[in-house]
């Protein structure tokens, strides 16, 4: 029987965090013999890990031989932001069953893309059924460490400057590794009405009034959701003042939030002209702000309670088997 043809110069496009389009080239002439395809997929870092499982099972998706480009789509297979490598047979099907196969084709390498927009607004959904009531709070705050602070005064003009954000949450947040921000928390004791404290980041707090970060001059946008296995969830939010390179950033990646109306993060203007702000209460809020904040603008001193280390969330990884936080998509 005359060999099957190689698939030749193999093309990936329209790439999402969870599909791929995949075309090639092979001889018309034999296309008619051809009933299948084999694909072979593997994430780029697990390629030599089992050298044995993949000699003897190799890792394949069997497909029917459909007009190219043809999609390959899969959440229990591919995953936001990842290596992968794919090579392809071309195959036919025998009247015993058995398959005839071409030899496997040049070795691919592509990556697979962040969460889109829908896949966010599929988040921010999914964080809204747990957000809880909201609670009045006026400042937001940061904690660091003494060192922290002496080097914004004497390096830094005195300002705290903007940083890129961790890898911390969902593997697929278009965020991480990219968005440049200070972190804020603004959640406050219920009882108290006052931020903790208690924090994981550092004895040293700088205090600023709400105002300052947030107002009808500033946008809103949801950056993620998860939880690190434990019973307390997390929300990412992204404030954003107006034009500005975050805000620009943010504009095209993330959904954006009305600042008056939502369920995690709001600012309301009063009968007298005054600013009322409140916060969620069930979710704890990790708050990105764009811009470079003086220090002159608020207060540092020392808290009275003790640094919870294993609270951090730097580059906590998401629990991907939690019903609460996760998606229909690559974790």
């Amino acid at each position: 029987m005359e060999e099957l043809p190689v698939p030749q110069n193999i093309k990936i496009n329209n790439i999402t965090c969870d599909s791929f389009k995949i075309s090639w080239d092979m001889d018309s002439k034999a296309k008619e013999r051809i009933t299948h395809y084999f694909i072979d997929l593997n994430k780029k870092e697990n390629k030599n890990s089992n050298k044995f499982k993949h000699k003897d099972v190799p890792t394949k998706l069997v497909a029917k031989a459909v007009p190219l480009p043809m999609t390959v789509r899969g959440h229990w297979f591919l995953s936001p932001r990842t290596e992968y490598t794919v090579a392809v047979q071309t195959a036919s099907k025998q009247s015993d069953g058995d398959y005839a196969v071409s030899e496997w084709s040049e070795i691919i390498e592509f990556c697979t893309a962040d969460y889109s927009a829908v896949h966010l607004t599929q988040l921010l959904e999914k964080a809204e059924v747990i957000a809880g009531r909201m609670l009045k709070f006026s400042v937001f705050y940061r904690n660091q460490h003494k060192e922290y602070f002496d080097h914004a005064r004497e390096a830094q003009n005195n300002k705290m400057l903007p940083s890129v954000k961790d890898n911390s949450g969902s593997h697929g947040s278009p965020i991480s590794g990219k968005l440049e921000g200070i972190f804020f928390s603004c959640n406050t004791e219920f009882n108290t009405g006052k931020p903790p404290q208690d924090s994981p980041y550092g004895r040293y707090r700088f205090e600023i009034c709400a105002e300052a970060l947030f107002n009808p001059k500033t946008n809103l946008y949801f950056g993620d959701f998860y939880c690190m296995y434990t019973a307390y969830h997390y929300v990412i939010l992204v404030l954003a003042p107006e034009g500005s390179p975050g805000d620009e950033f943010c504009k095209q990646r993330l959904p954006a939030l009305d600042i008056a109306d939502n369920r995690f993060l709001t600012c309301t203007q009063g009968e007298d002209g005054r600013l009322a702000f409140h916060h969620a209460q069930d979710v704890i809020l990790e708050v990105i702000y764009t811009d470079p904040v003086d220090l002159a603008l608020g207060t540092v001193a020392e808290i009275s309670g003790h640094q919870l280390m294993s609270l951090s969330t730097v580059n906590a990884k998401k629990d991907p088997s939690c019903k609460t936080c996760n998606i229909s998509v690559g974790r």
